[in-house]
């Protein structure tokens, strides 16, 4: 039997393949798997932002409506394991090496090798497949017309969370196409939802869901009022409802507006969730990396943002809630980002909040160098260090922080959060 270990060497030798998209691969593999897919129901959902948040709420709500639920999202957040979850925990090392060790069988005998995310695909359904889920909330990894994650067909809900430009090498240089990508998971007669996109987005999805004959609707951010939020959670009104929610952040509303639409939706597919469950389910919602607070003294908050959309997002909350604990309305930054994404326009959004910034480059072979970014925070007068890790640069703004009585904010990429976090605590700890 393979172990966990050599499950892992095993993912990380195909990983160089990168990301050729495409559902040729994927469904063959999953055909020598016994198409797993097939004895399972999905909750398909896409967007450039919100997708993760959406799905964990969704999650939480329907496992406190008594369903057994399998979660799958990306990238990982701190741990290769937390992408792939059920009933609210991690895939168990055992089961994943299990379930990789079927998997690669097949693998080997294809004349064409899957991708990692392919094969990571396949090892989530595999696994929700042997623990028997009731409905699986299942994440697009890029798009959604030719990601792997589009080998499902027993769909009973697509969510579109929103359109923005991100990924524009792969998916379009307009929301429209952009929008024709993401559409590519709406199923023939399956109910779609959507959210903020802008008037081309909205008839690109509306011209695909009426061509494929599926219900379409959209969340109706004007029903959103009332909202207070500090660092302890939000709380506001949806269509007159009350609601709480422990996730921190302004954009969480609109997150929280499309799950509650999307029960709804649900609830007319047959689901039985009630709004106790309802309640529940989002009181114990917990999504890292998204305006994450990591210490509350000195104050260090962790966000995902990692393009335009995702910043504007940011940067709404940091001058809501961390603005005011200054006198000038600014903080610290530690800021590392990919090289594929728009990381001037993300630098001409923070240069206004930004007292001080330490850019570092995450651990990743698509990463910008961190004096790239630091010239880019360089002319627009921002005083700026650069280091070279994420650990390196919580070491080096802490203090910064500390001096001038400031928040902390890290952001730019997912794929810093587990050092960021690891480099807090130690020099708390410390």
């Amino acid at each position: 039997m393979m172990t966990y270990q050599e499950a892992m060497a095993y993912l990380d030798s195909v990983e160089w393949k990168g990301s050729r998209p495409g559902l040729a691969r994927i469904t063959e593999l999953c055909h020598m798997l016994g198409d797993p897919q097939r004895e399972l129901r999905f909750i398909h959902i896409a967007g450039t932002n919100g997708k993760g948040s959406v799905s964990a709420m969704l999650d939480s709500i329907l496992r406190r409506a008594g369903y057994r639920v399998g979660l799958f999202t990306s990238p990982f957040i701190e741990h290769f394991n937390d992408r792939i979850r059920f009933g609210g925990e991690d895939i168990p090392d055992d089961e994943l090496a299990w379930a990789t060790e079927q998997v690669k069988t097949c693998a080997d005998a294809m004349e064409d090798g899957p991708t990692a995310f392919e094969l990571i695909t396949a090892i989530a359904l595999v696994y929700f497949r042997r623990v028997g889920c009731d409905v699986v909330v299942w994440e697009v990894g890029l798009g959604g017309r030719l990601d792997s994650t589009n080998v499902v067909d027993t769909t009973v809900l697509s969510v579109i969370t929103g359109i923005a430009l991100d990924h524009c090498a792969v998916l379009g240089d307009t929301t429209a196409q952009i929008a024709g990508e993401k559409a590519g998971i709406i199923k023939p007669g399956v109910p779609v939802l959507y959210g903020e996109c802008d008037a081309d987005a909205e008839a690109v999805i509306r011209r695909t869901a009426a061509e494929r004959g599926s219900a379409c609707t959209h969340t109706d951010f004007s029903a959103i009022s009332h909202i207070r939020s500090d660092l302890f959670g939000t709380d506001f009104r949806f269509d007159g409802r009350a609601v709480h929610i422990p996730l921190v952040g302004l954009y969480q509303t609109r997150n929280t507006a499309t799950v509650l639409t999307a029960v709804d939706l649900l609830r007319q597919q047959g689901f039985a969730i009630s709004d106790e469950a309802v309640t529940q389910g989002l009181a114990a919602t917990r999504w890292k990396a998204r305006f994450d607070i990591l210490s509350r003294e000195p104050l260090v908050v962790y966000d995902g943002a990692h393009n335009p959309h995702g910043v504007a997002g940011a940067l709404e909350n940091i001058r809501a809630l961390l603005s005011p604990l200054t006198t000038d309305g600014k903080v610290v930054l530690v800021m590392g980002v990919m090289a594929d994404k728009d990381h001037s326009d993300m630098v001409d959004a923070l240069a206004p909040v930004a007292a001080a910034v330490v850019t570092v480059r995450p651990d990743s072979d698509r990463s910008l160098a961190a004096a790239d970014l630091a010239e880019e925070f360089r002319r627009r007068g921002v005083p700026v260090t650069v280091c070279a890790t994420p650990a390196d640069g919580v070491a080096a703004a802490l203090p910064l922080a500390k001096r001038a009585g400031r928040p902390l904010m890290c952001l730019g990429s997912l794929y810093m959060y587990g050092e960021i976090k690891q480099a807090v605590q130690k020099a708390l700890e410390g």
